[in-house]
């Protein structure tokens, strides 16, 4: 009877993370194509999220989609109105909206190994934000755990070697 009652509350509490306004500002491509322009550097990188059934034990971004984004006013508007500041955001708070699809079409995306092990080759100096999602949703459990990550990072284009980043929402 308890759980019955609880429920609703708990739906009406999580829908309102969702409601967020998206953001208010408009993608602008030309802010964005340095993208497109032909680089050397390359990225290399891991995402993981820590799993909260020990502090070695970690949940690896196995298969997911990994995003090179270029650090645009609107890139950083959408990571304000996801992350609030932090650089994670959990499964259930995560606001509900539609990129501009010129956007979408300014990034790359690669996907990440069974380890979270990810590349990008042949980026051109610049700025960029990397983020994916880390979510399972653990056995007997009603809401998912884990969330959507990102990390910033500069390719300078004077690189002799890979640049590495960590992605884990830290």
């Amino acid at each position: 009877m308890l759980v019955t009652r609880l429920f609703p509350a708990l739906f009406l509490a999580l829908s309102a993370c969702n409601s967020a306004p998206p953001p208010d500002i408009r993608f602008d491509a030309a802010e964005a194509a340095f993208i497109d322009k032909p680089g050397r550097t390359t990225i290399v990188g891991q995402a993981f999220l820590p799993d909260k059934t020990g502090h070695m034990n970690v949940r690896y971004a196995a298969g997911e989609t990994i995003r090179l984004i270029p650090a645009t006013s609107y890139a950083r508007a959408r990571l304000d109105y996801y992350f609030r500041g932090a650089k994670f955001a959990p499964a259930f708070s995560i606001p509900k909206n539609d990129p501009d699809p010129d956007y979408v079409a300014h990034t790359r995306t690669t996907k990440a190994s069974v380890t979270g092990r990810f590349s990008f080759e042949g980026v051109p100096p610049g700025e960029y934000f990397i983020s994916t999602q880390v979510v399972w949703k653990p056995d007997g459990a009603w809401l998912s755990e884990g969330g959507l990550i990102y990390e910033t990072v500069t390719v300078t284009g004077a690189e002799t070697e890979p640049v590495r980043v960590i992605v884990s929402g830290k």
